[in-house]
């Protein structure tokens, strides 16, 4: 199972969110969305629109995990290097491992990285 995991500035747009999953999947099928919960309605119409599951994640959660990036804006939001590392890895479940690195929309509001989980 594939799970695309989100960031995003309060600021993003549908479009922002759309462009940062088009470069993280680069045509890989996403199974599952997922992203902080004071960000879920902001990606709920995406979930909808690709007939998936959006699993809502709390700052925790998200702490609770370990990301290849490190930004300071994260750190300091969230407590976690990457939110949209954090959130893909936390809902893809046990033993989970990223595909890669966070991706970044061109309006640079959004960021988005995928997640591969044994479920």
């Amino acid at each position: 199972m594939i799970v695309a995991g989100f960031g995003c500035r309060a600021s993003a747009t549908a479009q922002s969110l759309a462009d940062a999953l088009a470069l993280a999947a680069d045509g890989r099928p996403v199974e599952r969305l997922a992203a902080p919960i004071d960000r879920i309605a902001m990606i709920a119409p995406l979930a909808r629109a690709m007939g998936v599951e959006l699993v809502t994640l709390s700052d925790a959660d998200l702490a609770a995990t370990s990301t290849l990036t490190r930004s300071v804006v994260s750190l300091a939001a969230r407590g976690v290097g990457s939110v949209a590392e954090a959130s893909a890895l936390a809902a893809a479940g046990a033993g989970a491992r990223l595909l890669g690195a966070r991706r970044v929309s061109p309006d640079r509001r959004a960021t988005c990285a995928l997640a591969e989980g044994l479920a």
